[in-house]
């Protein structure tokens, strides 16, 4: 059984991915920043956890991780206003690394998406621009620590049934780049107990091979 963190405990893929956690044995402690999102929480087999991680600092983070075998950052300010982009997605996301160190948490896996990175090309005046970029810099932050990290990366996410098939080559994204958060719950909890996929980009959609081949593959 493993001890494992949630950051961004009330989103679609922490609420999907905290049953699968709970299902096999583990302990999934799921951080959120509104009281009222216990319910759904609990309702998913996690413990709520309630701290706001756009003003929490890296003490207070280490303080609720300490004792946790993982943390996984699945939390996001939902774009619209770049200032909070910024201070969840960029800047919340380097405390939380900063706060795994602290806490004597190595495994980290972080939720980014298909085609993060400093060359991301996506406009300055496009509105996804603020988050691209939030992405590049939490992303490279991570790879740079010495933590046991994993960067999932998907798709355009979609409300699709979990098949628990992905295409792991960014060839296939380009005509088809749909991702179902069900199947990316089912790659988090994969990689958390797969340590072949540390220190390791993971891009990945929907598609037709096992979750687990895919993985084996990346190994390679």
């Amino acid at each position: 059984m493993a001890k494992i963190v949630i950051i961004g405990g009330h989103g679609k893929v922490a609420l999907l991915l905290a049953p699968l956690l709970t299902d096999r044995g583990d302990s999934v402690t799921a951080i959120i920043r509104n009281a009222d999102q216990a319910v759904d929480v609990a309702a998913a087999g996690a413990s709520p956890l309630l701290l706001d991680i756009e003003t929490a600092t890296a003490p207070e983070l280490a303080a609720v991780l300490r004792g946790a075998d993982a943390v996984v950052f699945s939390a996001g300010a939902g774009g619209g206003d770049p200032t909070r982009t910024y201070a969840i997605d960029r800047d919340a996301a380097i405390r939380s690394m900063q706060a795994a160190r602290e806490a004597g948490v190595r495994r980290y896996v972080m939720v980014s998406y298909l085609g993060s990175g400093p060359d991301h090309g996506v406009p300055q005046d496009n509105s996804f621009f603020a988050y691209a970029e939030a992405k590049a810099a939490a992303d490279t932050a991570l790879r740079a620590t010495d933590l046991d990290w994993t960067i999932l990366m998907p798709g355009r996410l979609t409300l699709d049934a979990p098949t628990g098939m992905i295409d792991p080559t960014e060839a296939g994204a380009a005509d088809d780049p749909r991702t179902s958060r069900a199947n990316v719950a089912a790659v988090a909890a994969a990689v958390l107990a797969d340590p072949s996929t540390i220190g390791k980009d993971l891009p990945f959609t929907d598609g037709d091979v096992p979750i687990d081949q895919a993985l084996a593959a990346a190994d390679g």
